[in-house]
């Protein structure tokens, strides 16, 4: 799973369900689209390079500290993205309506 962050609210803006692949990334990009984004801070991986203009984008561990802990949240809280518990759900259907109703439920105030 990808998705972007915004790290002055604390709200997740968009997630794409998918493989580390440019096609991920492509996607999880078209959904932020409507959105102005003035900076993006990201890892080096080459997709990010591919659709953010260079102009906007900072590779940096230490910008990308608040979506790790995220990460962990996400982890923490819902089983199902843990290969190796009974929890784990095979189909991509079921990741995605766990991961929206999370991100829903923590996005709203």
């Amino acid at each position: 799973m990808r998705y972007a962050y915004c790290a002055d609210s604390g709200k997740i803006l968009a997630f794409q369900i998918g493989k580390r692949n440019d096609a991920t990334c492509k996607k999880l990009f078209k959904k932020l689209e409507h959105l102005t984004i003035n900076k993006y801070y990201t890892d080096d991986w080459k997709s990010y390079k591919k659709y953010i203009p260079i102009e906007k984008h900072t590779i940096s561990k230490k910008k990308t500290q608040k979506i790790e802990r995220q990460n962990l949240n996400f982890r923490t809280h819902i089983k199902r993205l843990c290969r190796r518990t009974i929890c784990f759900s095979k189909k991509d259907d079921m990741h995605f309506g766990f991961i929206k109703a999370y991100i829903w439920l923590n996005n709203t105030d």
